[in-house]
């Protein structure tokens, strides 16, 4: 015997294994259009924003690439007397030169992705694709400048 729609919708909790539909699914439609000629509609419903995935790669790949500078730093100055300290410091500024660039370029990318809308999907972090962009830059400057000056102390010694 069939249940009643009101039963059916009660026992959503209930039954193992089933769970009720997400709450975005039950949010009142923002506009329903009639197809001509059928007894079908359809219906445009407010999607909120989503974070941009663009702008936190951004931000991740920027801090990584400040925390691996101050590694360049760090073997710079300590291993320009002992005469390594110049090889380890590049080898740690091309990592850190890669994930800059992606801060930076991840950072534009954001940005252009949050100014327009895709698909009627909005997205949202301009102030995080902005910092991720400011520390891929920041961690590209620290980077090139801790390997020049490790470069420098390697030759004066």
């Amino acid at each position: 015997m069939p249940q009643p729609a009101g039963a059916a919708a009660a026992s959503w909790g209930r039954t193992p294994g089933v769970q009720p539909p997400p709450r975005e699914a039950w949010l009142a439609p923002q506009r329903v259009e009639a197809i001509p000629g059928t007894n079908f509609a359809v219906i445009h419903l407010d999607v909120p924003p989503a974070t941009s995935g663009l702008a936190i790669g951004s931000l991740v790949a920027g801090i990584g690439s400040i925390a691996v500078s101050l590694v360049v730093w760090c073997f710079g100055l300590v291993g320009a007397s002992a005469g390594w300290g110049a090889w380890v410091a590049g080898a740690f500024a091309m990592i850190a030169v890669l994930a800059g660039g992606a801060g930076v370029v991840l950072g534009v990318l954001g940005m252009r992705q949050i100014r327009r809308a895709v698909a009627g999907i909005r997205f949202t972090g301009r102030g995080v694709a902005i910092s991720g962009l400011v520390c891929g830059a920041v961690g590209l400057g620290l980077t090139l400048l801790g390997l020049g000056l490790s470069l420098l102390i390697q030759v004066s010694v």
